[in-house]
């Protein structure tokens, strides 16, 4: 896939391009993605995000780092972090950034090392794309799991968009998505957003233990999961 993303982020960074990012669905218009999100300081982040990396500890794996933004106030807090994305360019600007340790790569083969903290924020478990793919990927990062260990996610529950009722064959939290930058498109992919009575068993099945920290108006929350006893 076409590294658009990492392109966006690479050219606000540098101030080289002025173009919008778009990202194309299938259930309505196109929408545009601020590309300065990926960029925000602490004090800009959600209450969701806050909590989470207030919640960090130990060694730090933040998944899908984008832009470095969530590893940089972890790095100056004093956490031992590794920042990991798949994008080269988004490598590229958080190294640019000052974040100390950054791996290109892809998380359902990453296997380099393990952690205290697994993050994935902006709704990071997205990458997952399916509820079976969820499965998978919840088997391949107990391996990356210190004993005592813990993972920390976002979702939301999208209901919501189906102001017509939900659908009649699969699960309406598997969505599918295109960024669009300067003229160019990714292919389309599948990106998940799961409700919490959805995870629950599913992360249960695993053999986690979840905990929702914080659930906002909007139907977004945040979750601890750790390895059952």
């Amino acid at each position: 896939m076409k590294d658009i993303l990492g392109q966006a982020i690479h050219d606000h960074y540098h101030k080289s391009a002025n173009h919008k990012l778009w990202i194309n669905n299938q259930y309505g218009p196109k929408e545009e993605m601020p590309i300065d999100v990926y960029f925000r300081d602490e004090d800009d982040m959600p209450d969701i995000e806050w909590l989470a990396m207030n919640e960090c500890r130990g060694t730090i794996l933040d998944i899908g780092a984008g832009a470095g933004s969530h590893a940089l106030v972890l790095q100056e807090r004093g956490f031992d972090c590794v920042a990991l994305d798949i994008s080269p360019l988004a490598c590229e600007v958080m190294k640019e950034r000052g974040v100390v340790k950054v791996v290109k790569g892809d998380i359902f083969v990453y296997e380099e090392q393990k952690y205290d903290t697994l993050l994935l924020l902006m709704n990071g478990i997205g990458l997952t794309g399916t509820l079976g793919n969820l499965k998978v990927f919840l088997q391949h990062i107990k391996l990356l799991l210190n004993p005592g260990g813990q993972i920390l996610f976002d979702s939301s529950d999208i209901a919501y968009l189906y102001e017509d009722g939900l659908l009649e064959k699969g699960y309406y939290g598997e969505l599918l998505y295109q960024y669009e930058y300067n003229c160019q498109k990714t292919d389309w992919f599948h990106w998940l957003y799961v409700d919490e009575k959805t995870l629950e068993p599913i992360v249960a099945e695993a053999g986690f233990d979840m905990e929702v920290l914080l659930e906002d108006e909007f139907k977004q929350y945040l979750v601890r999961l750790t390895l059952s006893k």
